[in-house]
């Protein structure tokens, strides 16, 4: 098992879209009428309204880009301290400070808001909801979004290496901001995933509908943005898909929208970035 980084998000926005294709949320609803245990803080005078639409296509307008896990020896915050930048959390404060709705940004704090919005409606374990909804539906059966890792689990890990081909202390970081940067999984598991989605676009569903897949491949905020999933090329060689870093993980994910064909690459240093295109450019010139 690798850390999937930011392909973590994607994963999460499939569950929060089958949430609204089964009439249990609605995409475009003021998020506040899901958070019972947080709300969006007011800016100045202003109160703002954001959707699980906004939040999934980083165009809410809230702050902090990414996270950067606590060690395996260190305290661990709750979502609520996570989002209000509160001791133990080592980020700043989730906050909306440009208007939301008119501009892309990229937010995994505001991934991290939608974590917290569907986990207070449904008033189960996040992990446990993402089991349910999207890994064992899918066959994911090498994930998990479990933070921190099972045992049973954390022997079949790879152990992050940062830096200078360096283990990291504890192996590695954990991540309670779960649906952003959480997710434990394999290539093979992330490639059903994608090959989920191509089924779903042709009407052969195990989680989307045609429609609802459709929906998530078209540009939203910007043109390469879709819902949960970054958007390149046109007509035939139309891709969907995502990258990935976490501390000593680096991962990218891309399928084509039409044929069938994708690739998945982890790699379990950030020094591995640098590889990532060059094996993705092999496998397309193999195929």
């Amino acid at each position: 098992l690798f850390q999937a980084g930011s392909i973590s998000k994607p994963i999460f926005a499939l569950a929060a879209v089958r949430l609204a294709q089964e009439g249990k949320l609605r995409l475009d609803e003021d998020v506040g009428a899901y958070l019972k245990s947080w709300k969006v803080p007011a800016t100045g005078g202003f109160q703002p309204r954001i959707t699980l639409r906004q939040l999934l296509t980083h165009s809410a307008g809230l702050s902090v880009h990414g996270f950067p896990g606590y060690g395996t020896d260190e305290l661990l915050p709750t979502v609520v301290q996570v989002l209000d930048g509160s001791p133990p959390a080592n980020t700043d404060p989730v906050r909306v400070n440009i208007l939301p709705g008119v501009q892309f940004r990229y937010s995994g704090g505001g991934f991290t808001v939608a974590q917290l919005a569907i986990t207070d409606l449904l008033g189960s374990p996040f992990p446990k909801l993402m089991r349910e909804l999207i890994l064992d539906p899918i066959g994911m059966a090498d994930s998990t979004y479990e933070q921190p890792l099972p045992p049973a689990l954390a022997a079949r890990a790879a152990t992050a290496h940062p830096w200078k081909g360096r283990p990291l202390p504890g192996r590695w970081h954990i991540y309670p901001e779960m649906a952003a940067a959480g997710l434990w999984t394999t290539p093979s598991d992330l490639a059903r995933a994608g090959i989920e989605v191509q089924k779903a676009l042709k009407g052969e569903h195990a989680v989307l509908t045609r429609e609802r897949a459709a929906e998530m491949l078209t540009p939203q905020i910007q043109d390469d943005m879709g819902i949960g999933f970054f958007l390149e090329g046109k007509g035939e060689t139309m891709r969907f898909g995502h990258g990935g870093w976490d501390e000593g993980f680096v991962a990218r994910a891309v399928f084509y929208k039409e044929g069938g064909r994708g690739a998945v690459v982890m790699v379990n240093s950030n020094e591995g970035a640098a590889i990532l295109d060059e094996v993705l450019r092999a496998v397309a010139k193999e195929y």
